[in-house]
């Protein structure tokens, strides 16, 4: 009787949610809880702190400037050393900064500098972090299912981010943000013990190479020989680059001067939360065949936002339009990582993501930094719709490129034989198509 009960129960997980993935899973949803909450405490932890537009664009930057220069070393050591441990090891220093950094704040003795310090330990954490993760997600999923597999993990992610967004801008609101803070340095622990159970057992043992030196020149030769992936990645250095200061410096400050303040904030990046939801749930259906053209298309209304707060639209209108961008930006997502998973070998899938994740973060600590001098300089209106107006351009030019326009989904079994024999499998192409498109990644939100 009890193996029959059990029986139905063990075969609700799908076969493609192995222990790894949920392990990962479960993770990611601790972290998205607390750090879409961080997100809008720390800058209201600025504000409480006597700073300015300035101060908020110089702590995004202190944050981003490690992360864009470590990420490489932290590809290599990725696809050098076990990734489990790396990020135990990074979850651990973010778990570390953001309690001195709610320890600080819950005492009224925060200062700028200390701030940028905090934010600057728990970036360089994330860049080790990052393609340690990526790298690891990968591994942890193969068959047909792989999309599937991404979409239910983003939605998970990005669910979580919704409670994380919503609750965090009424906490601030109702305790402060010091323990929106705490919570946050409490998610990062309790990610780290998940993460430490991981079993990488089943993962072929990685070749130590050259030295680290060799490691990133394979990575890098691994980048730059798929115009796909240079091009998509030089778009979302100014699209993140963009998206950053909007998030970080512009909405912030047109929710304290036009909507009331930040619980409206947190509802707009809510909306944004739910719409990536819906975007993962189509994905979870839709297997677009030119993955690349749809994504990329999908890019478009990540301007909106912008052009939102440049209105300003009200809070309700806001919410709508973080929602579309949201549904978009997954859209795009899900088809980078399955091109992504379809395309590059899996011992040097951390790598790739960290030149990746390097040029798609490059511009984020100028952008940030500039945020407010721009805004002086230009004024806030002028700023969001410049922001608006480049995000749109530089997109239009992507799609000039032909391997964006007609990489192919291929089966599954193709790529798995050309990866099983240790070489870069070539993209089919679209009718129409150059002989030698190769496939694309893409930024995963």
């Amino acid at each position: 009787m009890t193996k029959r009960s059990a029986s139905p129960r063990a075969t609700r997980r799908p076969a493609w949610a192995g222990r790894n993935y949920v392990l990962l899973t479960a993770a990611t949803i601790v972290t998205s809880l607390g750090a879409n909450g961080a997100l809008i405490a720390t800058t209201w932890a600025v504000f409480e702190s006597g700073g300015d537009a300035g101060d908020v664009g110089l702590v995004a930057m202190a944050r981003f400037l490690p992360l864009v220069l470590f990420l490489l070393i932290g590809g290599a050591v990725a696809d050098r050393f076990p990734r489990h441990r790396v990020m135990v090891a990074a979850n651990t220093m973010n778990f570390v900064s953001q309690a001195v950094f709610a320890a600080l704040v819950l005492s009224g003795t925060a200062e700028i500098w200390q701030m940028m310090v905090l934010t600057g330990l728990c970036g360089a954490g994330q860049a080790f972090f990052n393609p340690a993760a990526e790298g690891m997600l990968m591994s942890s999923v193969s068959g047909e299912q792989a999309s599937r597999a991404f979409a239910f993990y983003r939605m998970a992610m990005h669910g979580a981010g919704i409670g994380g967004a919503a609750l965090g801008g009424a906490l601030v609101a109702f305790v402060g943000a010091g323990w929106v803070l705490a919570v946050d340095a409490a998610a990062f622990a309790v990610a780290a013990a998940l993460r430490a159970f991981l079993d990488v057992s089943g993962i072929p043992e990685r070749k130590p190479g050259g030295g680290l030196l060799s490691d990133l020149r394979e990575g890098w030769q691994e980048f730059v020989g798929r115009p796909w992936l240079w091009s998509i990645v030089a778009q979302f250095s100014v699209v993140v680059g963009l998206i950053g200061a909007v998030e970080s410096v512009y909405g912030p400050l047109v929710a304290r001067d036009e909507l009331g303040g930040a619980r409206p904030w947190g509802i707009a990046l809510a909306g944004y939360g739910v719409g990536t939801v819906v975007g993962a749930i189509l994905m979870t259906r839709w297997k677009p065949r030119r993955m690349l053209l749809v994504g990329t298309l999908g890019v478009f209304p990540i301007a909106l936002p912008s052009a939102a707060l440049a209105v300003p639209l009200p809070a309700i209108g806001l919410t709508a339009v973080m929602f579309a961008s949201g549904v978009a930006m997954e859209i795009f997502g899900v088809s980078w990582m399955t091109t992504l998973h379809q395309e590059i070998p899996e011992e040097k899938l951390s790598r790739v993501s960290a030149y990746d994740w390097f040029g798609s973060t490059a511009l984020l600590p100028l952008t940030t930094a500039l945020a407010g001098p721009s805004e002086t300089a230009f004024g806030r209106t002028a700023s969001l719709w410049g922001a608006a107006a480049l995000m749109t351009l530089v997109t239009a030019l992507v799609l000039l490129v032909p391997d964006v326009r007609n990489l192919t989904r291929r089966p599954h079994r193709e790529g798995a034989a050309a990866a099983a024999g240790g070489t870069t499998p070539a993209a089919v192409p679209a009718q129409g198509a150059s002989a030698d498109a190769e496939g694309a990644l893409g930024r995963h939100g």
